[in-house]
């Protein structure tokens, strides 16, 4: 392993245990306090703050029922009449982001039948470019996150073949470096996000080919600083969320033995909040919905125990992708 110059020194008082039922207090508590600054500041990433949320809870056994009729005639507000995509928040412009928050949030609740799924699949068509990426939204942003969106909506709705799939591939390889990884675009720089990105598109489409594996596992071990936390990128402090977006490429490409999964349990331990549960980004910082998933999800695939079983391409749980019928390509260890 490389020698790091940044990283985080952990707290003696680390409670190695995952604090289930504040966990789970956290989150619900986001969804009640409606009232606050922070909520209505937030509207530009309300559904997928959502699907963070209710995923961590269906992971944890504490999955919502009371309340799967108001979210899911949300997701119905927010999706565009005219350009079959789903927005953020209602009278919001549509972006494949939420586009695909929603639709994971229908298919946890098995409700996909509730959206116009045709209005979907045109508006994913639509983003497709002429090289094979994807815009994010009209306005034209591309970049491989958007890449991976696309495959995981339409693999879901069953409709992947109404997209140029090689195409798709073709794009994503220009964006895979020497160091094994991929980024944003062609000619960017290696992020340990955007390769889970592009290495979950290539598990859903099937072309583990395109990859050099054995580098780009290496690549991603080097991400383990000594703290245990990994980080995205060299010379870049870890971060809980890494946690997931390496050890699930890890576990697509049957390499989770590969680096020290005791030490990253013990850095996922000390980002959590023991006073109002919750993730933070690193231990001592404020806690977040978004870190308290992947955080959770990690610690899943871990094997930590009363978590349910997380699929690691489609940052799901397992039931779901089985009752989905869905078979992305992983790598036996």
């Amino acid at each position: 392993m490389t020698e790091h110059l940044h990283d985080v020194v952990l707290p003696d008082n680390i409670t190695e245990e995952l604090l289930t039922s504040q966990h789970i207090d956290f989150i619900k508590k986001y969804g009640e306090e409606q009232n606050k600054f922070e909520y209505g500041m937030t509207d530009y990433l309300r559904l997928s703050g959502m699907y963070w949320g209710l995923t961590a809870l269906e992971l944890m056994n504490a999955g919502v029922t009371d309340t799967q009729d108001a979210i899911v005639e949300y997701i119905v507000k927010c999706q565009d009449p005219d350009s079959g995509g789903i927005s953020a928040c209602i009278d919001h412009d549509p972006h494949i982001l939420h586009t695909l928050s929603g639709i994971q949030i229908l298919a946890m609740f098995d409700k996909l039948d509730a959206i116009d799924i045709e209005g979907v699949v045109k508006y994913v068509q639509k983003l497709q470019q002429f090289d094979g990426s994807f815009s994010g939204d009209k306005w034209g942003e591309v970049d491989t996150r958007f890449s991976f969106c696309a495959v995981m909506i339409l693999s879901i709705l069953n409709r992947i073949s109404a997209i140029k799939v090689q195409k798709a591939v073709k794009f994503v390889k220009s964006c895979k470096n020497f160091d094994g990884g991929f980024g944003s675009r062609p000619l960017a720089e290696s992020h340990a996000g955007l390769t889970y990105c592009c290495v979950g598109f290539l598990s859903i489409t099937k072309r583990f080919d395109v990859l050099d594996i054995d580098n780009l596992a290496w690549w991603l071990c080097e991400r383990q600083n000594p703290s245990g936390g990994f980080n995205g990128r060299p010379e870049k402090l870890p971060d809980v969320c890494y946690s997931w977006w390496v050890l699930a490429t890890l576990a697509m490409l049957g390499k989770l033995t590969w680096i020290d999964g005791a030490k990253l349990q013990t850095f996922i331990f000390a980002c959590q909040d023991q006073e109002t549960g919750g993730f933070s980004d690193r231990p001592k910082d404020v806690p977040d919905p978004f870190h308290t998933l992947f955080a959770v999800a990690a610690l899943s695939l871990l094997d930590y125990e009363n978590i349910q079983k997380v699929n690691p391409t489609y940052c799901m749980p397992q039931h779901v992708i089985d009752r989905l019928q869905l078979d992305p390509k992983i790598l036996p260890s």
